[in-house]
């Protein structure tokens, strides 16, 4: 009975916990059971934490008890990226340097999920600081997407993705610098959300500058929900939104009222849709699907649809150099020194580059001139719309495909779509637009202007009433395939 309630969203079981038709203890258990079923497939995890997940609800149990009021995510079963700060748990960032850190205090984010009754199962699985759009780093096994064992979940938030389609848990906590909530969750087939800059604040995630490595990426970093449902993400961000001292970049967030935002009406709506952004090499069974997610979108909603590209160029050298800019050159080669070949392959060919000061002034000029263009652009549409991914999940242990339907391309060619709403602050979701012939799932990205996150909840969650998902899984779990 406790199994069955983990297929339920975080709303869900959060008033069910509250309401006292079931403990969290309960359902905390009934989650380290199937964790324990089920990751042996799909490698989500690098540090498990049952011992302190069933001590949380044992907590949040007791405090009802006593007549208290739960938060707003009342034993719900919470997993967060390894890059992502959790006091008194192991955080390695996927790398030797950071292989027996253990952080003093939490994320900021992790600080408000906790302190709204959520239960920590553990940390998931990421590349080695984020630098990669897939999941594989030095410490640990690569996450596997459970729609295809095979497969990568994309990343850098790969465990994340792959926990939340294998159902060990319905909330999951990302990151995204260029894309790394995004991609997993079109390759899992769940909804990620990448708010505006500054909505989530971050502490110390990339401002703290005792940790190289963990304090990079300042300017396009963000953290954001994952999870089965939109709701359940206007949930989290009711949660974790809000300024704070410890982020010069936090902003005020009382415009948006994030569960309310989910029924806002959507009439006369002009959406721009673009398969391509005019230059990205696109599979075409990824062009196809999201082309007709789009039409059946604006069709069904009654708005105005364009096929339009918004502008924008291949920046991926741009962004590169931005990475690189935000990184602590110095400490990170230094850290460099000391793995040598424990290091990942490409992070070392990073850190290894001559760089020079003109690339990276010419790279901030560049981010400007998208920013520009994109208000630009979005004061004709109030949404664009685009696949998330130019491909679908590709096998593991690679960096991506370097050849797109027909075209030659760089190994991140596939990753164009995300990265330049991360240039932008612009808020950003992928929510799930349908299966490949071979049953892989495929996502829809749906950005808005600038601080317009409500309207991104609001489509993002009337297109799941027009075609939801959640009601299919993953054969690899052991339930049929809808």
């Amino acid at each position: 009975m406790f199994d069955a309630l983990l297929d339920e969203d975080a709303t869900t079981l959060a008033a069910l916990i509250r309401g006292g038709d079931v403990s969290a203890q309960e359902v905390t258990q009934a989650a380290i059971n199937r964790m324990e079923q089920r990751e042996p497939q799909i490698q989500a995890f690098c540090t498990a934490t049952p011992k302190l997940a069933l001590q949380q609800a044992a907590a949040v149990d007791a405090k009802r008890a006593r007549g208290e009021t739960l938060g707003a995510l009342a034993g719900v079963p919470l997993v967060v990226k390894d890059l992502i700060c959790t006091a008194g748990v192991k955080t390695t960032s996927g790398s030797h340097a950071y292989a027996d850190f253990v952080p003093e205090e939490d994320d900021i984010t992790v600080e408000r999920l906790l302190a709204a009754d959520a239960v920590l199962l553990g940390k998931t699985t990421a590349p080695e600081f984020g630098y990669s759009g897939v999941g594989h780093n030095p410490l640990f096994p690569s996450p596997r997407n459970p729609w295809d064992l095979s497969k990568t979940p994309g990343g850098s938030s790969a465990g994340s993705g792959a926990a939340l389609a294998a159902r060990l848990c319905p909330i999951a906590l990302g990151s995204d610098g260029g894309g790394s909530v995004r991609i997993p969750a079109a390759h899992c087939g769940v909804f990620g959300l990448k708010a505006s800059m500054g909505r989530v604040p971050l502490w110390p995630g990339c401002r703290d500058e005792r940790y190289p490595g963990v304090s990079s990426w300042e300017s396009l970093e963000h953290i954001g929900p994952m999870t089965r449902s939109v709701r359940d993400s206007a949930l989290m961000m009711s949660v974790m939104a809000g300024p704070d001292m410890r982020d010069r970049h936090s902003i005020p967030c009382n415009d948006v009222d994030w569960l309310a935002s989910l029924e806002k009406p959507l009439s006369g709506l002009r959406i721009a849709f673009s398969a391509d952004f005019g230059y990205i090499a696109v599979d075409p069974e990824v062009r196809d699907i999201v082309t007709q997610a789009a039409r059946r979108f604006a069709r069904e909603l009654g708005a105005e649809l364009d096929e339009v590209d918004p502008g924008i160029a291949d920046e991926g050298a741009t962004f590169a150099a931005l990475v690189a800019f935000e990184s602590d050159l110095t400490g990170m080669r230094h850290m460099h020194a000391e793995l040598g070949a424990r290091m990942s392959p490409h992070l070392s060919a990073m850190l290894q580059r001559d760089w020079r000061a003109e690339t990276f002034t010419d790279a901030n000029t560049t981010r400007k001139k998208l920013c520009n263009q994109m208000w630009r652009f979005m004061q004709h549409y109030d949404l664009l719309l685009s696949p998330t991914l130019a491909v679908p999940p590709f096998p593991l242990n690679m960096q991506g495909p370097e050849i797109i339907d027909g075209r030659m391309v760089r190994s991140d060619h596939w990753l164009s779509f995300c990265f330049p709403f991360n240039f932008t602050g612009q808020p950003a979701a992928s929510v799930p637009a349908g299966f490949t012939a071979s049953g892989l799932p495929i996502g829809m990205q749906i950005v808005g202007r600038h601080l317009d996150d409500g309207l991104v909840l609001a489509a993002s969650a009337a297109f799941e009433r027009i075609q939801p998902w959640n009601h299919i899984t993953p054969v690899s779990i052991g339930v049929a395939h809808d």
